[in-house]
């Protein structure tokens, strides 16, 4: 977006919200999209807590107050919504959400949308087994490539603490890899 505040104000005004709203969609389903599905997993699941994104983006764009920028506040709902997603999962299934993310990696191998080889399955698996929050950090920064300042504003944490987070992940990844 060249002028965000610009484009707030059309997203605001009755008259111009609709469009404004689907050169959004247009522009930002695609990164929501693959930042959903590195949490949650499955494709259909991450079609459907996109939508539910979305929903919630329009719903409270009135409550945007520009402290962020939109794609930042746009991330955080979709974080918040994917997890929330794999706690549901999880609660009516009455299993933990590392069980959750582990189910959902096993039927990666069946999914025809995953094009990856045994090695990104080893390193899904391997991030599966992480706390949620190092999970988060990784996913963000090692497949999303989003620089800590971003994940700092998507995640509101302190630069420092997603460093150290990161670091961590990365040293248990390895270690699971090289028990393989």
């Amino acid at each position: 977006m060249e002028d965000e505040k610009a484009f707030i104000a059309e997203l605001l005004n009755p008259k111009t919200r609709e469009n404004a709203f689907r050169q959004l969609v247009a522009e930002y389903s695609r990164p929501l999209y693959s930042h959903i599905r590195n949490i949650v997993i499955n494709h259909d699941d991450a079609d459907d807590v996109l939508q539910n994104t979305f929903i919630k983006v329009f719903k409270n764009l009135s409550n945007f107050k520009g402290q962020s920028k939109l794609f930042s506040w746009m991330y955080r709902i979709a974080t918040n919504e994917a997890i929330t997603f794999i706690n549901q999962r999880a609660k009516k299934s009455g299993i933990t959400n590392e069980e959750v993310q582990q189910k959902a990696i096993q039927s990666l191998q069946a999914d025809v949308y995953f094009e990856g080889d045994e090695l990104q399955l080893q390193l899904q698996k391997a991030v599966a087994r992480l706390p949620e929050k190092q999970q988060l950090v990784f996913k963000m920064k090692y497949f999303e490539d989003l620089k800590y300042e971003q994940i700092s504003e998507i995640l509101d944490t302190s630069v420092g603490a997603l460093k150290a987070s990161y670091h961590h992940a990365v040293k248990k990844i390895e270690e699971y890899v090289n028990s393989l």
